[in-house]
């Protein structure tokens, strides 16, 4: 470990029950996710409108995240340093028996302030733990945006790109971007 890992070395905690998703955290991780979706961030809810937005636009889906949360379904990685939410992610499990083996990774985010300290990496790291270790599962899938080289990112922490949806994602008018689906093999 560098030094300048050593100092920025995130804590990464989990949350897996509604109830431990205090008044405090939700407001931490939707002002985290306000901040990057208005940064060009891809982690746009599909039912919030496209950047600019408001934490206020953003918590009906974070309170749909929470209210969801449960040990063997779906859980919220949270990555701090010193204290501060540097990044976090949702990881969760397919429901359909006949894909109950593979887990889906969602809301992949760094904040602002903590881009370029590994804190993404260190929140992908744990997740395949958590994923293997202890929810039992076996694959992982996660889609992300083309554009803004989120594909070379998840390439390095061990990702296969396994197919492309060419323009299925209009940023803007003249904007479209491919959706890239990606799997790790846990």
């Amino acid at each position: 470990m560098t030094a300048h890992e050593a100092v920025h070395a995130p804590a990464i905690t989990q949350i897996s029950r509604a109830q431990d998703a205090t008044a405090a955290i939700r407001r931490e991780l939707t002002d985290c996710w306000t901040a990057v979706i208005n940064d060009g961030g891809a982690v746009v809810p599909m039912d919030c409108p496209l950047p600019p937005v408001t934490a206020p636009v953003l918590e009906p889906a974070m309170e749909r995240i929470v209210r969801g949360l449960s040990p063997q379904r779906s859980r919220l990685l949270l990555a701090t340093v010193d204290g501060a939410l540097a990044g976090w992610l949702l990881l969760r499990r397919e429901q359909h028996p006949l894909v109950a083996h593979c887990g889906v990774v969602n809301h992949v985010q760094t904040h602002l302030r903590f881009r370029g300290l590994g804190i993404g990496a260190a929140l992908m790291r744990h997740t395949t733990v958590v994923a293997r270790e202890e929810m039992g599962l076996e694959r992982l899938q996660l889609s992300a945006r083309s554009g803004l080289g989120l594909e070379d990112f998840y390439r390095k922490a061990g990702w296969t790109e396994v197919g492309r949806w060419p323009g299925a994602l209009r940023v803007a008018p003249g904007d479209d971007r491919d959706d890239i689906m990606m799997t790790l093999t846990l």
